[in-house]
């Protein structure tokens, strides 16, 4: 399984900062619960690879 492998999964994800200072996304999915707390600089490099991801998708055809 990859990144262009589809799935047939719903899920909900909640992004937000934590009371510890830590950027939180939490994913939920068919009663699985995963967590992955992030520095704010993490969060940030995340954020400009999500950008860039989207800027080269608005080119696929």
């Amino acid at each position: 399984m990859g990144i262009n492998t589809e799935r047939d999964i719903e899920a909900n994800m909640q992004i937000g900062p934590t009371d510890q200072g830590f950027v939180r996304i939490f994913i939920e999915a068919d009663g699985i619960e995963i967590p992955m707390d992030f520095s704010p600089e993490e969060a940030e490099e995340i954020a400009d690879e999500i950008r860039a991801a989207a800027a080269t998708a608005k080119h696929v055809d």
